[in-house]
């Protein structure tokens, strides 16, 4: 089903890459701003070497003017439902409306243990939490106020029923995890097709993504042994998420094409090596759009 306009094409934080400096995340962020990008995306890992990523879209909020901050996405139920709403609230409100908070239930145990938090019931307390957020986005006792009366706006990620009931009865959308456009385009239609089971109006804005790292041989490699080691938990398939990595710019055009015609709303690319000269060469390509 493809869209019924132009699909905006955003940029992940290189917050998710081990060793990413503190300045180039601000420096990757501003170039971002001034670039041909729609959006600014970060992770959420909490066992490994990234950054925390509602303090990186506060820090991208103080340097950018005009691009979407987006979660993509935070682990929902290893955080306080209050804290959460707070901490988005404010950078909301700090960056003027600009944030979009994806959430989901996060696929690594690791990183409930280390939180030492049960992951056993996380969907329960998962749908408790969407159910929450707005309340506590009105609540008279907790500020700031969201730029929008009703708060953010909610994506949520998964590929279970579940994930697509809650994408319907909470939020705003739903954001997929990656892979080629065959895979979101059969997510795409279980998201619509629960947003009409849901009786919603409308339709589910629709977010995907995927991984690039552009350059030489040894470019390449470096960005292929990040996505083994990040996708570690997944066992042997980390290796195919790796030769999936978009590794030219041709790659990256029929990757953004197949996505507009499944019917992608949103489609972010997160850098696989934390190197500026990276955000530049996907901003060639996609500045031709």
């Amino acid at each position: 089903m493809a869209g019924t306009q132009m699909m905006r094409i955003g940029v992940g934080l290189p917050s998710g890459v081990p060793g990413a400096s503190g300045h180039l995340i601000l420096e990757w962020a501003a170039a971002a701003d001034a670039g041909p990008f729609a959006s600014l995306a970060c992770v959420d890992r909490l066992a490994y070497d990234a950054y925390e990523p509602l303090i990186t879209l506060a820090a991208a909020a103080a340097v950018t003017r005009r691009i979407t901050l987006a979660s993509l996405v935070i682990t929902g139920p290893m955080r306080n439902t209050a804290l959460l709403a707070k901490a988005a609230a404010s950078i909301d409100a700090l960056s003027g409306g600009r944030l979009v908070l994806g959430l989901a239930l996060g696929a690594r145990h690791e990183d409930y243990d280390v939180a030492g938090i049960e992951h056993r019931d996380r969907g329960r307390r998962f749908s408790e939490q969407l159910a929450e957020l707005r309340d506590w986005w009105e609540h008279p006792k907790i500020g700031p106020k969201p730029v929008r009366p009703e708060g953010p706006p909610l994506l949520v990620g998964g590929l279970n029923d579940e994930a697509f009931a809650r994408a319907a009865r909470y939020a705003d959308g739903y954001v997929h995890g990656g892979g080629p456009p065959r895979a979101f385009a059969r997510a795409a239609d279980r998201a619509r097709a629960a947003w009409i089971d849901a009786g919603r109006p409308g339709r589910p804005r629709l977010w995907g993504q995927g991984y690039y790292a552009l350059g030489d041989d040894a470019t390449v490699e470096a960005g292929a042994q990040y996505m083994r080691d990040y996708y570690a938990f997944t066992g042997p398939f980390a290796e195919r998420i790796a030769a999936a990595l978009l590794t030219t710019p041709q790659a990256i055009v029929q990757f953004i094409r197949g996505y507009e015609e499944a019917g992608c709303d949103d489609l972010v690319l997160f850098p696989a090596i934390a190197d500026l000269a990276q955000l530049t060469h996907l901003a060639d390509v996609v500045r031709p759009r």
